[in-house]
């Protein structure tokens, strides 16, 4: 049976062993209350209140270990939590003692019990062993298990190898979530995508075996205000004939890492009925090269009529974005929100794990990076700088999808996304790496969900009553 977030909470019941969360300047007080056994178990051991590693204590007779003690520093209730659920055995816990962002510290626990192991020869833990916790009653835990099962939902979309995670196997897994959650689903495939006007995405996607497809859910009161969501869906990129090394391509099953975190938000806007229209658009292919590959000097005729001359066949993602961009905008969205993989200057400049974020105006770059900040999910802004604007001409055709020269890549494809975003459109593009390349509390090794958080919280502001 496959292990769900929800598992790995429980009814309180008198066999939990009490879990005592304190933080560091907590604890002397804490030790002072105990009693005499407990005291000289803590002084032999010279435990300190700077110990990060969870520590069983003793009873009444010491014998028998009674409870569970961590330690957190300042705030860092997630961490604490989420270094406990990788560590202790399966059984029941009871938290006792709040950390100070409660709900925080739960997803700490529930992020850490992610394991991606679908392609292993399953030991007993990774079967499904994992520790549970009974959580405060004042907890909104649905809250807590809505966003750990977005989260997990998008780490596995990343971390499955292309071979079973290319634009049929997407779709698939996106009628199945429009399916969970009463959501119309649609898509146009192969051909028709040239019939429907959406020349960049068959053209990137037109040289593999499996066909490009573009994935339309919609949800919600159409009286609502409309929120879209845009997901860079590269199920995995080859460079096309501007062929990457085999070192550039070996991360590349992680490429659709923008529509996995787009459909996992929008799964997460449905599960809690945010009072939205929403839609989610994944256009969704495979940059692989074959006789019929797209070439460097091709022109391309997109949705909204712009023509693309291809400087660069490995600049495929804003190709594919830029027809979904055009088609969210026929219906004047309140908010248009898109995410993408989309440059290696992103991560020069800000490193892996902090995406770059370009925003149509201070004020809703403002209130994003407040709320990444909220939430410990930061995002940064750059700027869609217009005196930049020249890189994107072009001699033979409107634009160009390759800038001239090294610098500003990433503010380049920005400029170039913003040609298909109406002026008067709140929009925010998210260029991200969505996977980890450092494990951390909670955050294993692998695909990863960067702004996915901050964006959840700053909807729920927004639209929520």
């Amino acid at each position: 049976m496959t292990i769900q977030p929800r598992d790995l909470f429980c009814s309180a019941n008198e066999e939990a062993t009490p879990l005592i969360c304190l933080e560091r300047g907590e604890f002397e007080d804490w030790r002072a209350s105990q009693g005499e056994v407990t005291k000289a178990w803590l002084e032999v051991r010279r435990i300190k209140a700077t110990r990060q590693a969870p520590l069983w204590l003793p009873g009444e007779t010491a014998e028998e270990p009674a409870s569970v003690l961590i330690i957190a520093k300042p705030g860092e209730g997630f961490a604490a939590l989420a270094r406990a659920a990788k560590s202790l055995p399966e059984g029941d816990f009871e938290l006792c003692g709040n950390p100070p962002d409660l709900e925080a510290a739960l997803l700490g626990w529930a992020l850490a019990g992610y394991r991606f192991d679908r392609y292993k020869t399953k030991s007993k833990r990774e079967q499904g062993a994992r520790p549970r916790l009974i959580a405060p009653r004042e907890a909104d835990l649905e809250r807590v298990i809505a966003i750990a099962s977005a989260i997990w939902l998008a780490r596995d979309l990343i971390n499955t190898p292309a071979s079973d995670m290319l634009p049929s196997a997407m779709s698939a897994i996106a009628k199945q979530v429009a399916k969970d959650c009463g959501s119309g689903f649609k898509e146009t495939v192969g051909d028709d995508l040239l019939d429907a006007g959406f020349g960049a995405i068959h053209a990137v996607g037109r040289a593999s075996a499996d066909p490009p497809r573009l994935v339309d859910l919609t949800w919600g009161d159409p009286d609502h205000p409309k929120l879209t969501l845009v997901g860079k869906g590269v199920c995995f990129d080859s460079g096309g004939l501007d062929i990457k090394t085999a070192q550039g391509m070996k991360l590349m099953k992680k490429d659709m890492g923008g529509a996995a975190v787009a459909l996992a938000l929008g799964a997460l806007v449905m599960r809690r009925a945010l009072p939205v229209r929403l839609r989610v658009l994944l256009p969704t292919v495979e940059n692989a090269i074959s006789g019929n590959a797209y070439r460097p000097g091709d022109i391309l005729k997109t949705y909204k009529g712009i023509t693309v001359e291809i400087g660069n066949t490995d600049a495929e993602g804003r190709l594919v974005l830029c027809d979904a961009l055009a088609l969210a905008c026929e219906e004047s969205p309140h908010l248009l929100l898109d995410f993408a993989t989309l440059t290696g200057a992103a991560r020069i400049a800000l490193g892996t794990s902090l995406p770059a974020m370009f925003a149509s105006s201070n004020a809703l770059s403002n209130d994003l990076c407040e709320s990444g900040q909220a939430v410990e999910d930061p995002v940064w802004p750059l700027p869609l700088h217009k005196p930049y604007e020249w890189q994107l001409k072009s001699k033979v055709a409107d634009i160009n999808n390759a800038g001239y020269g090294p610098y500003n890549g990433a503010i380049y494809a920005a400029l170039f996304l913003q040609k298909f975003v109406e002026e008067n459109i709140d929009w925010a593009h998210f260029d991200m790496m969505a996977w980890n390349t450092q494990a951390r509390p909670g955050y294993p090794v692998g695909g990863d969900t960067p702004s996915l958080q901050a964006v959840f919280r700053y909807l729920e502001q927004r639209f929520s009553p």
